[in-house]
């Protein structure tokens, strides 16, 4: 352990900082989510992220905006791990055979007002997978959606718009 902590202080931080336009949007993107979400929410935003079948690569995305580069936390974004504390749905990949019913009792067990976000190309419509004998499609075959963000993945900044305008909508739009 003490050769570990050695190692740790001798080689110091290897990570680069965010270009600062990428920063700066970042900035300007959490302000404004922030404000949506003390307005709305009166507190903060709690999201339940949901793996439908997908290969990772937007969840590794969604991992990014809670890093210390992005930390989502600093504008009032929470994940948890039950549905029955969740304002928000964060659906990814296509929805497969074996998925559906869990999705579908997720969803359920999520308090009203509910948004669901469809998060890259594969939640939207299907994506590289479509419909098949493992998989319905997109998230909206078997749940409504709000919002959807599209990319293969999507970059974490393009989350945090998504879920801006999933947040911003006007709750008495219809789905």
């Amino acid at each position: 352990m003490i050769r570990i902590l050695h190692q740790i202080f001798r080689t110091g931080i290897v990570t680069e900082p965010l270009p600062r336009a990428a920063e700066e949007e970042i900035k300007r993107v959490g302000a404004k989510l922030e404000e949506v979400i003390r307005k709305r929410f009166r507190r903060s935003l709690t999201i339940r992220e949901v793996d439908a079948g997908s290969c990772n690569g937007c969840e590794l995305e969604i991992h990014a905006i809670n890093n210390p580069y992005y930390n989502c936390e600093r504008f009032g974004i929470h994940f948890t791990a039950s549905p029955r504390f969740a304002d928000l749905l964060l659906v990814t990949g296509p929805v497969t055979r074996n998925m559906e019913i869990a999705l579908r009792r997720t969803y359920n067990a999520t308090p009203t007002p509910k948004l669901v976000v469809a998060v890259g190309d594969c939640g939207c419509n299907g994506g590289i997978f479509g419909e098949s004998y493992a998989s319905l499609g997109g998230i909206d075959k078997v749940i409504p959606v709000d919002v959807y963000i599209p990319g293969c993945p999507p970059a974490p900044v393009v989350l945090l718009n998504g879920i801006l305008a999933a947040v911003d909508r006007d709750p008495r739009e219809g789905k």
